[in-house]
């Protein structure tokens, strides 16, 4: 049985991972080290092997006896094409829960049969979505039977406040001794920021946008060489998840803040920390004020995805 759920993550988890190479994340050549991936996504370094091994398979990484995967394609098919996306049944009942855990209607334990007959899903269907839910890590199945959700931001105040925790982490992370970010992973952050003002930002899904923010502030902050802001970082990051995708009911805000992560970059790209904190300063701070007035998105109203 556990052998059964490590193969049900590993799609979800190439489906992530193409995203990222689709997005300009990872570009043609890119190392794809087994460990940095698990310990990135949170999950075990088997379910990611099977993944990159998936990928492979397809066409899209190359494999090299010793060495490991490698992108193969700068622009890989569609999670659709390569048969890795979710059923639209499956991503539709999956926001669904999501919101019903943001609103407090979902128990703390659960069985699988209550959840699939409460959401209408085949049994397939409910492994799907419990697989995508346990590897964001807000649910877990429980040793004898059932599930646990775990607790998760469900107001605004408390997105807020993950804010202002990193308004004081991230910009530190920035200004710490020897900071160095690669070449190559500016220019990766740069070309999905580009990719979202051509067009993406209305077309993204929710989820898409909220990994692409996600890996242009872990990307930056990684670049301080110290695991502990890193660490804090993704923690905040699992957590507001969900509060995230309500947030992203509103899109106009985004292209100001694709032109502010460009800012970032420039910064960064030349060797001005200090400046690029400023700015990262700035983004969080303009971001906290955008929460008042996205604020009725984000609360306990019902989710329409």
């Amino acid at each position: 049985m556990a052998g059964s759920g490590r193969r049900d993550l590993a799609t979800p988890l190439a489906a992530r991972i193409l995203g990222e190479i689709r997005d300009g994340a990872l570009g043609i050549g890119a190392h794809l080290r087994t460990q940095d991936i698990a310990t990135r996504l949170g999950v075990s370094r088997f379910p990611v092997g099977q993944a990159l091994q998936l990928l492979a398979d397809k066409g899209v990484l190359r494999h090299e006896r010793n060495r490991g995967y490698f992108v193969q394609q700068a622009s890989p098919p569609s999670s659709d094409t390569l048969g890795l996306a979710e059923p639209d049944g499956v991503t539709q009942a999956y926001f669904r829960i999501a919101d019903d855990h943001l609103r407090g209607t979902l128990p703390e334990q659960v069985s699988a049969a209550d959840l699939r007959q409460s959401y209408g899903l085949t049994r397939a269907e409910l492994n799907a979505v419990l697989t995508r839910i346990s590897q964001e890590g807000w649910a877990e199945r429980r040793a004898g039977y059932g599930w646990t959700f775990a607790p998760v931001l469900n107001t605004p105040e408390s997105l807020e406040q993950t804010y202002r925790l990193r308004l004081a982490l991230e910009p530190a992370a920035l200004l710490e001794p020897g900071y160095h970010l690669a070449p190559e992973s500016i220019a990766a952050c740069r070309a999905a920021e580009e990719r979202l003002l051509a067009g993406a930002i209305e077309t993204d899904t929710a989820d898409a946008l909220h990994e692409r923010g996600v890996r242009f502030h872990e990307t930056i902050v990684a670049g301080s060489g110290n695991p502990f802001f890193l660490d804090t970082i993704r923690r905040i990051n699992r957590v507001r998840r969900l509060l995230s995708y309500r947030s992203m009911l509103d899109r106009k805000r985004y292209r100001q803040q694709c032109e502010e992560h460009l800012a970032i970059l420039d910064s960064l790209a030349r060797g001005k920390q200090s400046e690029a904190a400023e700015r990262l300063r700035l983004h969080l701070s303009h971001t906290i004020d955008n929460l008042t007035v996205i604020r009725p998105l984000l609360s306990a109203e019902r989710h329409r995805s």
